[in-house]
């Protein structure tokens, strides 16, 4: 399967990109508004791999070019963008395939991190209000570390929860986000359940930044 992430030269889309690589038989590309931009971290994030003796390789280009030859099509970008987007590569989508979301709002004061819930009731139904029709819109990653997940020598050990109103779209991200080695996926419901999702993210980065020893934590159900 092709999985193209959009804005995947970020921290959150480096992570990714490395982690379904070298864990899944899956093709990766990244994307960015410039194609040089996505195509040199394509080589950088190869080369990592190859360095690890993974049998591996990232491509790179253009957002909508990546998104045309993708069935998944993650937006690592950040919450205020997502919209735009979609709306960027809608011509390149088609029927059946999955838009996945794993942005939040934030906001931050000197108390630190707080979720900010866009007018749309979340950052997932931002990007289901642009999706074109037929194309299924699932949340997942929304409270991986960047720098855990971009780390090959980490052992991740957590879990993600997916949401989403269209089931099979749902089962297919959480089987591909349970072939990354170290990371469960469970089902949260639909997408009306985003909110309480999104906003454990700001949750986990307070708590890190305010103990010793957690920077990169995430969550696990038991």
């Amino acid at each position: 399967m092709e999985i193209a992430i959009l804005g995947g030269t970020g921290d959150i889309g480096e992570g990714l990109a490395l982690r379904l690589a070298a864990d899944t038989p899956h093709r990766v590309a990244v994307g960015s508004r410039e194609a040089e931009k996505a195509e040199a971290a394509a080589e950088e994030y190869t080369a990592e791999l190859e360095r690890r003796g993974l049998d591996a390789a990232v491509t790179g280009g253009e957002n909508a070019a990546v998104a045309a030859e993708a069935r998944i099509v993650v937006l690592a970008v950040p919450p205020y963008h997502v919209g735009d987007t979609v709306e960027a590569v809608a011509s390149s989508l088609d029927d059946g395939d999955v838009l996945v979301s794993p942005a939040t709002g934030m906001k931050r004061d000197e108390e630190g991190f707080h979720y900010h819930k866009p007018g749309a009731g979340s950052v997932t139904a931002i990007v289901a209000d642009a999706a074109p029709e037929g194309v299924a819109v699932v949340g997942a990653f929304h409270n991986l570390a960047a720098a855990r997940l971009g780390d090959l020598d980490a052992d991740l050990g957590i879990d993600t929860l997916v949401i989403g109103d269209d089931e099979d779209a749902k089962r297919t991200v959480a089987d591909i986000a349970e072939a990354i080695e170290g990371l469960r996926a469970f089902d949260a419901g639909g997408i009306a359940n985003a909110p309480e999702i999104e906003g454990l993210t700001p949750l986990l980065i307070n708590v890190g930044s305010n103990n010793d020893g957690l920077h990169d934590l995430g969550v696990r159900f038991q």
